[in-house]
């Protein structure tokens, strides 16, 4: 078989020429070095797609010799979904971006948040995105896509159509009017039912906005945190706080706080003016700039090759009792790359029918990140301690923590949650996938609520 595989692997090379690697290419290296450090077995191959045909040629050769297969688009999902032990798609040379002058914009499958910015922000508009550029845009918004423009609804709130290949190969448009279904799984239920080649996002008019970080001292978080929560619930949609508490660069714990304010910009300064006076603030970026600026606050955060451990769950409110949770938590962090991250969810997103997308919980929320990185040179025995930590820290959540958890976040395999967070939304979700992946190509996407 392995024999088998080797030929076929060949014969793709002959197909696409310069677009098959192997291990030891340079630049199988390069697409296999993603932001987790895989801890599993690594690719047999490597496709760079330059094209939806290129796509279908490698469905096909991972169907033909029944060889795992996987997509790589950002590569950033902490449990390292992007690698599989067969053939890997990488869209990374598909990241073109082509804004239309009826508000929406094209977005190639391999692109970054940070290439749509790119792209937008010379013509004074926004495409809703998670909080950080280096992310993956479809991966994203295939799972949902928090971040700070909630305003407008999360990022798969905004996907007006996508270009899909189908496990059998076949190429389809999805949209509100053409392969509905399709559509509707797609936005929340991840790459599960083909590969998206391209999408349609909604582009909205922000010329700017007011954001940046916002660095307070840990020994006042409790305080800190609490003035960050009542002044946030009194803002309106246009305003979204992100919390963290994080390493800072001696490696002690501090707060980080990151208003952004997506309203009109001449409101903007006075709007984020007073999370500038929670405590003793010592460092502050905030200010006025092109959305893509502010995209760019985490990027030089996120370090790639670590052994990285993750746990999430969704919290009604953040309150006192989640503030006491933060706090111990960090306290107690086996190391530097320990960090608990909030996302709000509110305004347009909540205002959408449950049963509207496969994304299950619309209704004002938290969304917690519980991230542990391991440092580079750790053992068994250190990644073992991080793990702890991440799920110690999930569990003190208990009590108050809404069932289930964000899909995108989710452990590989951990379909009890899954079922959990989907809801009323799960035989709908598993029905699309027997329809259009009924023998379960695209195995390597975010948990589904499988049964059985």
């Amino acid at each position: 078989m392995t024999d088998l595989i080797e030929t076929e692997f060949r014969s793709l090379s002959r197909q696409l020429p310069g677009r098959v690697s192997l291990p030891g290419d340079k630049r199988y290296v390069e697409a296999t070095s993603i932001w987790a450090k895989p801890a599993k077995r690594m690719p047999r191959a490597v496709v760079h797609c330059r094209s939806t045909g290129d796509v279908q040629a490698a469905i096909r050769a991972a169907r033909d010799r029944g060889v795992a297969l996987s997509v790589r688009g950002g590569g950033h999902d902490w449990a390292g979904r992007a690698l599989c032990d067969g053939v890997v798609i990488d869209l990374r040379d598909m990241n073109g971006i082509i804004a239309d002058a009826d508000l929406t914009v094209q977005i190639a499958g391999g692109a970054r948040a940070s290439d749509v910015a790119a792209v937008a922000d010379p013509l004074g508009l926004v495409a809703v995105t998670g909080s950080a550029g280096v992310v993956g845009m479809t991966g994203m918004t295939l799972g949902g896509g928090y971040g700070p423009l909630g305003r407008f609804g999360l990022a798969l709130d905004n996907m007006l159509g996508a270009e899909v290949v189908l496990a059998d190969g076949r190429v389809v448009f999805t949209s509100p009017k053409a392969e509905e279904e399709l559509f509707w799984a797609l936005r929340g239920g991840g790459g599960n039912f083909g590969v998206v080649t391209s999408m349609v996002h909604r582009l909205h008019n922000v010329p700017s906005v007011h954001s940046g970080m916002l660095i307070y001292r840990f020994a006042e978080a409790k305080a800190v945190l609490e003035r960050c929560v009542d002044i946030a619930a009194s803002m309106p949609d246009e305003c979204t706080v992100q919390i963290v508490i994080a390493a800072g660069p001696d490696g002690a714990p501090v707060v980080l706080i990151v208003p952004t304010w997506c309203g009109e910009p001449t409101q903007g300064e006075a709007q984020v003016a007073p999370f500038l006076k929670m405590g003793t603030l010592l460092a502050s970026t905030v200010e006025q700039k092109p959305y893509g600026a502010a995209l760019a606050t985490f990027d030089g955060h996120i370090v790639n090759g670590r052994r990285t451990f993750m746990e999430t769950c969704w919290l009604p409110a953040f309150g006192s009792g989640s503030i006491d949770a933060f706090i111990h938590a960090m306290a107690s962090a086996p190391s530097s790359g320990c960090a608990m991250v909030t996302h709000e969810f509110k305004g347009a997103a909540s205002r959408v029918a449950t049963d509207a997308t496969a994304f299950p919980l619309r209704r004002d929320h938290v969304l917690v990140e519980i991230i542990a990185s391991c440092p580079g040179d750790s053992d068994e025995i250190e990644e073992e301690r991080h793990r702890r930590w991440a799920r110690a820290t999930r569990d003190a959540f208990g009590a108050v923590a809404i069932p289930g958890g964000y899909p995108n976040l989710l452990a590989e395999g951990d379909t009890e949650r899954a079922a959990q967070s989907y809801g009323a939304n799960a035989e709908r979700l598993l029905k699309a996938k027997r329809r259009y992946d009924p023998d379960k190509v695209f195995s390597s996407a975010i948990p589904l609520p499988f049964r059985g």
